[in-house]
């Protein structure tokens, strides 16, 4: 199959309609069933869901806004990338799941359990070793885990993986787009058959000190942990990174993550910001008398180019790797001066996306991680 079945752009153009334009122009081909966007927060989003609508007329149009994008480019802010799909590269339906305030778990698996006999219906080829799932969603709905989960379940074996839309660490509004128009309180489902090889797949560079922090005040539902070892949360963090609260920030929370360890994994659980009360809000659900453990990082750019290497091994060269990049992880390479090393290692391996409020990966919500699909050129290489 040709390689130009997916065809990847990106626009640093800071107008919105003549951002559209330059990534219209780059990924239109003919016959496409797919197209998938990701823009910053800081473009005008009517302008945008207006031009996306008139280029890719009656064409399945995904997307969500963040807080950075990777691609042809490079790792950019106050750009537009994304991928188009040629129809002899997959088939794809997509849903909008909304009201996500409102979400129940009933709710979820009907939906995704919909959308499902949709994709059968037009691919009865479709499994679980042809076909997976890709969701976005709105970043500050606080919703990922109950969606995640009960997605994953309806969709039993198709592997569901996306991330968490985000607004360039304002913390105001994230929007998913769908059917020419942006959404928030929203997450997109698209499941995707295709006979290209394909890998999901996650990666993280943290490892676990000795350092324990036993939540013992915490509000789940809002992410907000009220104490840490019986002291204030904010206060008790600070104290074991040896620096004042009034100091912390978020290249402290993106150095100095913590883990939890589920079933021999160590899972970040990354924390968004420190608040006036002394308590600390988290990127996802943290309950009581939950045992963490503060973490440092590994070199993230070694870990990156192994994560590119075993995918090469496991698939080939890609064509396209998608991916959803932690915000936090931004924030490191950016501090460190890795940024366009980073963005380099996307580049050589055809990777687009963008920088995420939290990521999902078989399920579960997770934080400060790289999270896509590498998908091949070859459709008749098997993976083992």
């Amino acid at each position: 199959m040709s390689n130009q079945m997916i065809r990847t752009a990106q626009s640093c153009a800071t107008d919105t309609q003549l951002a559209v334009q330059e990534f219209h122009a780059a990924v239109a081909q003919a016959d496409m069933s797919l197209v998938t966007f990701f823009c910053s927060s800081a473009y005008d989003l009517d302008v945008l869901a207006t031009e996306m609508s008139r280029l890719f007329p009656g064409i399945q149009v995904v997307g969500c806004t963040t807080a950075g994008e990777f691609g042809p480019a490079g790792y950019r802010s106050h750009s537009l990338s994304g991928a188009s799909f040629a129809a002899g590269s997959c088939v794809a339906v997509s849903g909008l799941l909304d009201n996500l305030s409102q979400f129940n778990i009933a709710q979820g698996h009907s939906f995704g359990q919909t959308l499902l006999q949709q994709l059968e219906g037009k691919a009865p080829q479709a499994d679980a070793k042809n076909s997976f799932a890709l969701m976005l969603i709105d970043g500050l709905s606080i919703r990922e885990e109950p969606v995640t989960h009960a997605l994953q379940h309806a969709l039993g074996d198709l592997t569901l993986f996306g991330g968490s839309a985000g607004d360039d660490l304002n913390f105001s509004k994230t929007s998913v787009y769908l059917g020419g128009r942006f959404y928030s309180d929203s997450a997109v489902l698209v499941l995707i058959n295709t006979s290209l090889p394909f890998k999901i797949f996650q990666t993280q560079h943290f490892v676990a000190t000795e350092k324990r922090l036993v939540v013992t005040e915490a509000d789940p539902v809002r992410r907000v942990v009220k104490e840490i070892n019986g002291l204030p949360a904010a206060e008790e963090y600070a104290r074991l990174l040896g620096v004042e609260v009034a100091e912390l920030n978020p290249l402290h929370f993106a150095d100095s993550p913590v883990v939890v360890m589920i079933d021999g994994t160590d899972y970040v659980r990354s924390i968004q910001k420190a608040n006036p009360d002394g308590s600390l809000t988290f990127f996802c659900a943290i309950e009581e008398g939950l045992v963490l453990r503060v973490a440092h990082g590994v070199d993230i750019v070694k870990n990156l180019q192994q994560t590119f290497d075993k995918l090469h091994e496991e698939i080939g060269a890609p064509q396209l790797v998608l991916g959803c990049d932690c915000i936090l992880r931004n924030l490191e390479v950016t501090q460190s001066g890795l940024k366009d090393v980073v963005g380099e290692i996307f580049k050589r391996n055809n990777a687009i996306g963008f920088s995420s409020y939290g990521e999902q990966f078989h399920g579960v919500h997770v934080n400060q991680t790289l999270t896509g699909i590498a998908i091949g050129t070859d459709a008749g290489k098997q993976i083992v």
